[in-house]
């Protein structure tokens, strides 16, 4: 009865050591990244068109952090090249973090 007793116990151990690791790559895995220019910027909303049919719009959060080549979203202009991390639970999209990158050349 002890060896069932241990095997019962190492079998429940090793289920919840796998249901930790499956939790938190899950919760990691559903940040997304978008990336393309900005067709419309406002307060409220961003919406970022990535030159290849998708148009996505984000709000800004209380959190929301934005870097690189500005470093507020009320700096955030319209044909500005950004890359958007947000969750992909979350409706509306909520865009966590802003990243500017540099001016692109393209043939508007």
């Amino acid at each position: 009865m002890k060896r069932v007793a241990r095997r019962l116990i190492v079998v429940i151990a090793v289920l919840f050591a796998t249901a930790a690791l499956v939790g938190s790559s899950l919760a990691t895995a559903q940040m997304r990244e978008f990336s393309g220019r900005i067709d419309k910027v406002n307060k409220k909303k961003m919406i970022v068109d990535n030159r290849q049919g998708d148009k996505v719009s984000f709000i800004p959060v209380e959190s929301t952090v934005v870097e690189g080549e500005k470093s507020s979203w009320k700096a955030l202009k319209k044909k500005d090249w950004v890359t958007v991390s947000w969750r992909f639970i979350d409706k509306p999209r909520k865009a966590y973090k802003v990243v500017v990158l540099p001016p692109k050349e393209d043939d508007d």
